[in-house]
This record gives structure tokens, sequence and C-alpha cells, in this order.
């Protein structure tokens, strides 16, 4: 974490529950004192499972028992089309593959809001 992440603005989550949907443009950040990255602190430690999923492909499990070294396995993607990033199974982002040095990244082009995931 660089210093400057620790002094991004984060909205105030206190008392999220109580506040009506229609008052939420009423909010002002200014009212409770701006928000900090490091204020999640506590949450810094929290493991997560990061998944990126180049494609799929669907088989009986005979095709699977006979799939060996060098055996090509066609995926429902195009090379070139977005990837699915998913944390804890949830679908977040899409992305792409690079090439970081001599290993393989995932790099965020899109982040999927929560209406574009159901």
């Amino acid at each position: 974490m660089s210093d400057t992440d620790s002094q991004v603005p984060l909205p105030n989550l206190d008392n999220a529950a109580a506040i009506a949907p229609e008052d939420i443009e009423a909010y002002s950040p200014e009212e409770q004192g701006p928000r900090i990255a490091a204020d999640l602190e506590a949450v810094f430690d929290v493991p997560v499972q990061v998944s990126a999923v180049l494609g799929r492909s669907r088989m009986d499990v005979g095709e699977l028992l006979r799939l060996g070294p060098g055996t090509v396995l066609e995926l429902d993607r195009r090379v070139g089309e977005a990837i699915d990033i998913y944390v804890n199974d949830r679908l977040v982002a899409r992305g792409e593959v690079v090439l970081v040095e001599d290993k393989l990244g995932v790099t965020m082009t899109e982040i999927i809001n929560s209406t574009e995931r159901g």
C-alpha cells in the first residue's frame, strides 16, 4: 500500500441501514468528516478467493478421463474476448490477460455493478 492509498476518501457507512433511500441525495460527506482507506484496516487481512475465468467447457466424465498432456480443450470464448473476474464466486469485473515479466496477470477493464450481475 502506498502513502497516497491511505488518503482515499470513503463514503460514510455508519448507520447505513438507517438511511432511507429517498434521503441518500441529501447525504453530505462534509457533515461526518472525510473517511480514508486506512479506516478499513480491520478488514485488510480477511482472505478472499479471486478467480479469473478464461472460458468454460462442458464434457462427459469419459472425455475428461481421456485428457492428457498436450490436449487442446476448446473453451466458449474467443481469443481477445474479456475474461470474467470473480471474488468469492461473485462476478465483480471483466478484464484482459497480460504478461508481467514471466508471469500471467489480469488487468481489470470493466467493473460490474450489482444490477449487471443478476
